[in-house]
């Protein structure tokens, strides 16, 4: 069996009880065209090495719970705590949340999952108020500024401070390989001043700039800076392979301010 390679990010590291990691397609059960940690139920790989898949992403993040939603790539957001996880459709660890493209929680031993191949997963922390978020950030995401309303709800919800939040981005699509041909009717202006060369735009930069625009301190960003397209060999690509997995990009609290609800 391979053993699972999972990317860290050095400013999550430093925070006490925290947990997260964007998961390689290396170390899973399923087989190709989906090898071999996928864990996305929708593509077309059986459910069983998924569930297998899932299981270890768990076991090595030291959560007890995994949760996840359909991601519709919209600007959805989703609150986990006590009352919408009593509502929640579950399976033994596994916690399947209503559609949506950001999830927050400030519950402890759960861990809130993003499944990515291309698009950007955006881990959220707040070390003061201990709440996470995990976001979905396709280029139809970024277009929404799904980014910054998540910031706006951690604020008005928990009274998250902006200057007091760190992100990380995960390995995505990168400015080398995100070409938009048809860019003037899918991307507003305002992005067309990070187009790198013709018909290609740097989607790292333009995070980077809706989280400072919400109020996050330079310092308080890490951004991977690993295209997956390049590295199909470690990661799922939807643009360089089509039919394909997806990868998990999880962060949760060990200990929370709350416990999960027993299932």
């Amino acid at each position: 069996m391979n053993p699972l390679t999972i990317h860290k990010f050095h400013l999550l590291e430093q925070v006490p009880g925290l947990v997260h990691g964007v998961y390689t397609r290396h170390g899973g059960v399923s087989l190709p065209p989906y090898e071999s940690l996928n864990v996305a139920w929708n593509n077309g790989d059986d459910a069983a090495a998924v569930r297998e898949n899932l299981s270890r992403v768990r076991e090595s993040l030291g959560s007890r719970f995994l949760a996840s939603s359909l991601q519709v790539h919209g600007d959805t957001i989703r609150v986990l705590e006590r009352d919408p996880l009593e509502k929640a459709d579950s399976d033994a660890f596994l916690i399947r949340a209503p559609s949506g493209d950001a999830l927050v929680t400030s519950l402890g031993d759960l861990g809130i999952m993003i499944k990515i191949a291309d698009c950007q997963a955006v881990f959220l922390v707040d070390p003061e108020r201990k709440v996470v978020a995990n976001v979905h950030c396709g280029w139809r995401g970024s277009v929404q500024n799904l980014a910054g309303k998540t910031v706006a709800l951690m604020r008005t919800r928990y009274g998250s401070r902006p200057e007091s939040l760190l992100a990380a981005v995960s390995p995505s699509l990168g400015p080398c390989c995100a070409e938009f041909r048809n860019y003037r009717g899918e991307l507003p202006p305002a992005f067309w001043e990070y187009q790198v060369k013709p018909t290609y735009f740097d989607f790292w930069e333009i995070t980077r700039r809706q989280l400072l625009e919400a109020g996050l301190r330079p310092d308080h960003l890490e951004i991977a800076r690993r295209c997956t397209v390049c590295h199909k060999e470690d990661y799922f690509s939807y643009r360089g392979e089509k039919i394909t997995g997806r990868m998990a990009a999880v962060i949760g609290w060990i200990r929370g301010p709350a416990a999960v609800r027993k299932i």
